[in-house]
C-alpha cells in the first residue's frame, strides 16, 4: 500500500504547484524585450501581452477546474491541467509569431488553472479549521518566495541560451510536480463523494452569485485590485528598462520588493480580527488612491533621476504589499452569502474577477509610453473606482434586513 506524504512534504509539493503559476508569470519578465524585439519589432508593447494572455487563459480555466475536479477527482484534473501546460509550453518555445505565441500562452493558463483551484480543494479535503489555515500559512509563506526569485531565474536562463529557454524550464518544472503528486498523494475525494458535472448547476450557481448586490460589489472591487496587480506586472519591467536605464538590477529591485510585499499577508492576520475586513479593504485603497495620486502628479510634474526612480519603488511596494490586506479579505466578503455553494461560488467568483481584470489592465499596460505616467493614471483609476464601490458596498450592506 502506497503511504502518504508526511505533513512536510504535503506542505513541500502544495507550494510547488501553486508556485507554478508564480514562475510562469514572473519568469517571463526578463524576456520582454527580447520577445518584442524578435516578434514584434514595430510595436514593443505588445509583448506585456504574454503576460496578461496567460493570467485570462487561468481566469477562464478557473471557472471550470474546480467542478470538474468534484466530478473526476483531484488529481486527475491536475494532471491533465499540467499535461496542457506542458505541450502548450513546448509549442510556445518554438512560436515564431507573436499571435501564435499568445494563443500558447493562453492554453498554457487553462492548463495552470488546475493548481489554482484544485490544490485549495485538496487542503479541504484533508484540513479544517485551525489546522488548515496553518497548513495554507506555511504553503504561502514558501509560495511568496517564488515572486522573488522568478524574475532572477529567467534572467539566468536567458543568459545561458534565450527567451524560448524559460519554457522548456516551465516544462520541467512541471514534470517534476506532477510526478510527485502522481507518485505520493493519494486520490483525496472518494468516489462517493463525487458529485456529476452539469452546465446547467454552473449555471444555477453563476446566477444566484450575481443576484446578490454583496457579491456583485466584492467581484467588481476583486477586479479592479487585480487589474492594479496585472497592470503593475506587465507594465514593470519595461518602466525599470526604458524609463530608469535599469534593466540589469531589475531581478533584483523586483525580488526585494517582493519579499517586503509580503509582510502584508502577516499584517493582515494580526490586524483582521480587530479592524475587519471592510475597514481593511477601504483604507488600504484609500492609501492606495492617494499613492497612485501623488505618483502621477510627481511624473506629470517632469520628477526624473533618481528621486523618479525612488518614487517609483515606494509606489510599486505600495502596489503588491496592498494585495496581502485586500485579495482575501475582498474574496471572504463575498463568499459570505453563499457559503451553501462555497466551492461552485469560489470558483465563479475568481474566474470572473480575473478575467474582467485581465480586460481593465491590457488596454493600461499597452499605453505605455516609456514613462510610469499612464500606469500611475490607470492605477489610480482603478483604485478610485474600487474604493468608491466599497463605500457604496457599505450603504448596501446597511440598507439590508439584519
Amino acid at each position: 500500500m502506497r503511504s502518504s506524504p508526511g505533513r512536510l512534504e504535503f506542505i513541500a509539493l502544495l507550494a510547488m504547484l501553486f508556485a507554478t503559476i508564480a514562475f510562469s508569470i514572473d519568469a517571463m519578465l526578463p524576456a520582454l524585450p527580447e520577445i518584442a524585439a524578435e516578434l514584434t519589432p514595430d510595436d514593443l508593447n505588445r509583448a506585456q501581452l504574454v503576460v496578461t494572455s496567460f493570467v485570462l487563459g487561468m481566469g477562464l480555466g478557473t471557472l471550470f477546474t474546480g467542478p470538474l475536479s468534484d466530478t473526476f477527482g483531484r488529481k486527475p484534473v491536475i494532471l491533465a491541467g499540467a499535461v496542457l501546460y506542458i505541450a502548450m509550453s513546448l509549442v510556445a518555445a518554438q512560436e515564431d509569431t507573436l499571435e501564435m505565441l499568445l494563443v500558447a500562452r493562453l492554453l498554457q493558463g487553462l492548463g495552470a488553472a488546475g493548481p489554482r483551484v484544485v490544490a485549495l480543494a485538496i487542503i479541504r479535503d484533508l484540513y479544517a479549521g485551525r489546522d488548515m489555515a496553518r497548513i495554507m500559512s506555511f504553503i504561502m509563506m514558501i509560495f511568496t518566495l517564488f515572486p522573488a526569485l522568478a524574475p532572477s531565474i529567467g534572467a539566468v536562463i536567458i543568459e545561458l541560451s534565450s527567451w524560448r529557454g524559460i519554457f522548456i524550464a516551465f516544462v520541467l518544472f512541471a514534470t517534476v510536480a506532477s510526478l510527485w503528486l502522481m507518485l505520493r498523494l493519494p486520490e483525496t475525494l472518494p468516489r462517493a463523494q463525487r458529485r456529476p458535472f452539469r452546465l446547467t448547476t454552473l449555471w444555477a450557481a453563476m446566477r444566484e452569485l450575481l443576484s446578490h448586490p454583496v457579491v456583485r460589489i466584492s467581484i467588481g472591487v476583486q477586479a479592479l485590485v487585480f487589474a492594479m496587480l496585472f497592470s503593475m506586472i506587465s507594465t514593470v519591467q519595461p518602466i525599470y528598462d526604458i524609463s530608469f536605464g535599469r534593466a540589469e538590477s531589475f531581478p533584483v529591485w523586483f525580488g526585494a520588493i517582493a519579499v517586503l510585499a509580503a509582510s502584508g499577508s502577516v499584517l493582515n492576520a494580526s490586524l483582521v480580527m480587530r479592524l475587519g475586513m471592510r475597514f481593511l479593504v477601504t483604507a488600504m485603497l484609500a492609501v492606495q488612491a492617494v499613492m497612485a495620486g501623488i505618483t502621477l502628479l510627481a511624473f506629470a510634474g517632469g520628477v526624473s533621476g533618481t528621486p523618479a526612480f525612488a518614487v517609483f519603488l515606494v509606489w510599486q511596494l505600495a502596489v503588491f504589499f496592498q494585495m496581502g490586506l485586500i485579495v482575501g479579505n475582498v474574496n471572504a466578503i463575498a463568499m459570505e452569502p453563499v457559503g451553501h455553494i462555497a466551492g461552485l461560488a469560489a470558483s465563479v467568483i475568481g474566474a470572473i474577477a480575473t478575467v474582467m481584470a485581465v480586460i481593465i489592465a491590457i488596454p493600461t499596460g499597452l499605453m505605455f509610453d516609456g514613462t510610469p505616467l499612464p500606469l500611475a493614471a490607470g492605477i489610480f483609476v482603478e483604485a478610485v473606482l474600487a474604493l468608491l464601490l466599497m463605500r457604496y458596498l457599505a450603504r448596501i450592506e446597511a440598507a439590508l434586513p439584519v
